[in-house]
């Protein structure tokens, strides 16, 4: 073989091995639930004759409990389908914390539904952050970034916890005491330029939620003294208006356009007056997540071919809506309720039926239908997005 030959040989193998190992990689993305790639691979709890469920009992689930304190996690480990999002309850009573940690695969997105929190965040800038939290507040780390939570005065916290990655739980969520408890002393006394002595009676494994004395009204300087990050992690969401609001109920919303640090999640606090429906609609670029907060709701499920599913939620319970799939929320009950929704975008994206009807002239209608064109010009003209009990 000549040199030349032998070259364009070595060429082509190592362009046909980059190639293989390209598609691995992208195959691997796909089963660890890269949603980029995932909607061109066909997700076997997706492609039965049959929808799957989309539904779990969040608040009845049992979770991790130490003292009064509890994590209650929704992954794919509990419901399969929610690939793109998970969820946490987590509870924290006075003087607890969840003690310093970060997410290795996944952005945190939080609500406050009661009582008070305080939190502080560092970025790879060196930059920490310390906020105060009330109901109705949100805030968001981004992945990886090292993070504590702690209960603010005398009454326990509730909040819940989006993430968005489905996976994240399974894959890591790495605490500093389970890490200082398992490296060797000889190491941590160089690393931080101390004697071995001084990491005696540390934990050898993780706390999870640590217990000490109710903290301060005021927080504390750091060690390293105040280092602002250029981007607030806090959104005061309930203290805005509405962003819709209609007879039949309202939305707060929040994006990366009004919170900009929050690039990857979009979060809605919906409410429905008893018989209101949040209309059939779909996300083209997100999944959505939902939490009951109060009240109770059917949530339908379009999936094509036929496929159509609905469920009952009640308070606690979690429901979760692929990217691109059909979808409704109706309030079966008989009182207003309100769902905290969360998507895996920074820009939130919506169509909905109405608005698409409305999109097309009635001749195009009438013949997709078979119908006459006369009885679309009794449509809504407009997007309807929350419909009250008259179908208004």
């Amino acid at each position: 073989m000549s040199n030349f030959a032998r070259r364009e040989f070595l060429t082509g193998a190592a362009v046909l091995a980059a190639a293989t190992t390209a598609a691995f990689l992208k195959s691997e993305e796909a089963e660890g639930g890269d949603t980029s790639f995932m909607n061109n691979v066909p997700d076997p709890s997706l492609s039965g004759k049959d929808l799957p469920t989309f539904k779990f009992a969040l608040e009845k689930s049992e979770g991790k409990v130490i003292g009064k304190s509890f994590g209650k996690e929704a992954t794919v480990e509990q419901l399969p389908i929610s690939k793109g999002i998970a969820g946490v309850s987590m509870r924290i009573e006075p003087g607890a914390m969840r003690e310093l940690h970060w997410h290795a695969t996944a952005a945190e997105w939080a609500f406050v539904l009661e009582g008070r929190v305080r939190t502080t965040v560092i970025d790879p800038h060196g930059n920490s952050e310390t906020n105060d939290f009330n109901a109705g507040d949100v805030w968001f780390f981004p992945r990886g970034h090292g993070h504590m939570l702690e209960c603010l005065g005398n009454e326990p916290c509730q909040f819940i916890l989006i993430f968005d990655n489905g996976y994240f739980s399974e894959f890591g969520t790495f605490s500093i005491s389970d890490w200082i408890g398992h490296a060797p002393k000889s190491l941590l006394a160089k690393n931080f330029g101390l004697p071995e002595s001084a990491f005696n009676g540390f934990p050898k494994e993780e706390v999870y939620f640590a217990r000490g004395a109710v903290p301060p009204e005021k927080p504390a300087t750091p060690l390293q003294g105040l280092k602002l990050p250029p981007q607030t992690h806090k959104y005061e969401l309930l203290e805005q208006a509405p962003h819709a609001e209609f007879k039949g109920g309202r939305e707060w919303r929040v994006d990366s356009t009004r919170f900009p640090i929050s690039t990857t999640i979009t979060g809605v606090v919906l409410d429905l007056e008893p018989g209101s429906l949040r209309e059939l609609h779909w996300h083209p670029t997100a999944d959505e997540w939902q939490y009951v907060i109060s009240g109770k709701i059917s949530v339908s499920m379009f999936g094509s071919h036929g496929r159509y599913r609905t469920e009952e939620l009640e308070k606690g319970d979690v429901a979760y809506i692929p990217q691109g799939y059909g979808h409704s929320i109706e309030n079966i009950g008989s009182t207003p309720c309100r769902i905290l929704i969360g998507l895996n975008t920074g820009v939130y994206q919506a169509i909905d039926l109405s608005q698409w009807i409305a999109g097309n002239p009635v001749d195009v209608l009438a013949t997709n239908f078979g119908m006459p064109a006369a009885l679309f010009e009794k449509f809504p003209k407009k997007d309807v997005f929350i419909a009250d009990q008259q179908g208004r």
